[in-house]
C-alpha cells in the first residue's frame, strides 16, 4: 500500500471520527517519518547484501525526482531507486531551474573553511588593496598552474595564498623546497611561474616541513590535482579558470558582511 493511499485512509477515518486537524497532521508526520526510515533501511540492507564491497553509506536522502534517493559516501554522491535495485553515479540536473543538483551537493560536501586554513604555510602576494582573497594549491611544474598564475596578474585588489603542493614528482618537490626556503619565496615563485627563472638551491638546514603539511592538507580536502582554488566562502574549484570566470566567482564568494 502506497503512502498516498494510506494518507487518504487516514483522512477518511479522521473525518468519520471527527478527529481534530492538528491530531491528524501529527499522525501524518509520524507516518511519513516512519516510512522514510523504513525506506532507508531497505536501501541500506539491499545494497549491503548485494554489493558487499560497496563503501559504508553515510547518508540516504530522498531527492526531488520521484523514486530517486541520494547515497552519500564521504564526499562522493551516488543515486539509487527506493529499493536499492539500481545504483548509478552521474549528474542530476533540474531542467526547470537549469541547476546541476549533483555539482551543488558536491560543492557543499567539499567546502573548505577558509578561515581555518594555515596560511603560515603559504606564500603570500597581493595586488592593489588585496581585499579579495583566494587560496591556490599549486605544483611548480604544473602547466595549468602557470596558466592560472598568468591570469591572476590581471586581477585587481586580490590577495593570493599559494600552498606549494608538489604532487608531480621529485623535481616538483625539489623546486618547491627551493622556493619555500628562499629569502623571498613569493618573488622566486613568480620568477619561476611567470618568467621561467629556475629557483636556486637553498640550504639543507632549511625547515621545509610546511610542504609535508601542505600535502596532508590537500589530501584531507581531496585535492588530487593542481591548481586547486579555494574561495572565501569555502568553494573549491579544481583546475585553472580564466579571468572572467574568476571575477564572477570572487563576486559570488564575497563575504556577506562586506
Amino acid at each position: 500500500m502506497g503512502i498516498a493511499t494510506v494518507l487518504r485512509k487516514i483522512r477518511v477515518v479522521a473525518l468519520a471520527l471527527k478527529v481534530r486537524r492538528p491530531a491528524v497532521w501529527m499522525c501524518v508526520g509520524l507516518l511519513l517519518s516512519t516510512a522514510g526510515f523504513a525506506q532507508e533501511a531497505v536501501i541500506r540492507k539491499n545494497i549491503a547484501e548485494r554489493l558487499p564491497n560497496f563503501p559504508a553509506i553515510d547518508e540516504v536522502t530522498k531527492m526531488p525526482m520521484p523514486g530517486l534517493y541520494e547515497l552519500r559516501v564521504g564526499a562522493d554522491v551516488f543515486y539509487t531507486d527506493e529499493r536499492g535495485d539500481y545504483l548509478f553515479r552521474g549528474h542530476l540536473i533540474d531542467t526547470k531551474t537549469k541547476t546541476n543538483l549533483t555539482e551543488d551537493r558536491v560543492a557543499t560536501l567539499t567546502a573548505i573553511s577558509f578561515a581555518a586554513l594555515p596560511i603560515k604555510d603559504a606564500l603570500v602576494w597581493k595586488q592593489g588593496s588585496g581585499a579579495r582573497k583566494i587560496v591556490v594549491f599549486a605544483d611548480p611544474n604544473c602547466m595549468y598552474c602557470k596558466k592560472f598564475e598568468q591570469e591572476l596578474q590581471g586581477v585587481k585588489d586580490i590577495t593570493v595564498y599559494t600552498f606549494l603542493y608538489p604532487i608531480l614528482g621529485p623535481d616538483s618537490q625539489e623546486k618547491s623546497r627551493n622556493i619555500w626556503c628562499a629569502k623571498d619565496g613569493s618573488r622566486v615563485w613568480a620568477d619561476w611561474m611567470l618568467r621561467g627563472k629556475v629557483p636556486k638551491p637553498t640550504s639543507a638546514q632549511c625547515d621545509s616541513s610546511a610542504l609535508q603539511r601542505n600535502q596532508a592538507l590537500g589530501q584531507k580536502h581531496r585535492i588530487d590535482g593542481t591548481p586547486g582554488i579555494v574561495f572565501e566562502d569555502g568553494k573549491l574549484i579544481a583546475g585553472a579558470i580564466e579571468r572572467d570566470q574568476l571575477e564572477k566567482q570572487l563576486l559570488a564568494s564575497k563575504p556577506r558582511n562586506e
